[in-house]
């Protein structure tokens, strides 16, 4: 590479003895002979070395110190941005776990709330049905109770309105078994119906 630029140095200032040897053919404004020709051509080939030079030594070193310096950090950044991406792709990993593991425990959360709640309600069913059972039979209790009062209360009131009905109608005071019987049959003959 270093061979390169030298070969082409070399080249130009042979350019000069080149068209010199073709002076016949050559054209007017490569005429040697004219010595402002030759100081151009000295002075093209001096200024071109000194380029050459200033670049080779100091311009394009600066430009691939500043490329290697712009490939490096892009190298760093996309090292950066891969870590990133794996450090992201493993957040997201722990966070659909998490949220599988949550989701789990709120189902099962769920689901054993659900059961207490029917194991609790069951249980205040059966208190509830205990205790209504309870005041059921304590109701028909009192029912018959009172049934059986106002049974007796009626026969009571039967037999003093039968028994005045028919001292008033003969004048005498009716046997109280006689009373007693009728009613009886009167209430067996509405219990068959």
């Amino acid at each position: 590479m270093k061979r390169l630029p030298a070969l082409f140095t070399a080249s130009v200032l042979l350019l000069p003895t080149l068209a010199w040897a073709e002076e016949e053919k050559g054209m007017p404004q490569l005429d040697f002979a004219n010595p402002l020709l030759v100081s151009q051509v000295v002075w093209l080939a001096l200024i071109f070395l000194a380029l050459y030079l200033l670049l080779a030594h100091w311009g394009l070193p600066l430009i691939g110190s500043v490329l290697e310096d712009r490939a490096r950090r892009i190298a760093a950044d996309l090292d950066a941005a891969r870590g990133a991406k794996r450090a992201a792709d493993e957040a997201i990993a722990e966070l659909t776990a998490a949220t599988r593991h949550a989701h789990a425990e709120a189902q099962a959360a769920i689901v054993a709330a659900t059961e207490r709640a029917r194991s609790e309600a069951a249980a205040q069913t059966s208190a509830l049905n205990a205790r209504l059972q309870a005041d059921l039979a304590a109701a028909e209790a009192r029912i018959a109770a009172a049934e059986r009062a106002a049974r007796g209360a009626l026969i009571e009131a039967a037999r003093e309105t039968a028994a005045t009905i028919i001292a008033r109608l003969t004048g005498r005071t009716p046997e109280a078994w006689r009373l007693d019987a009728a009613i009886s049959a009167v209430q067996a003959a509405r219990g068959a119906n």
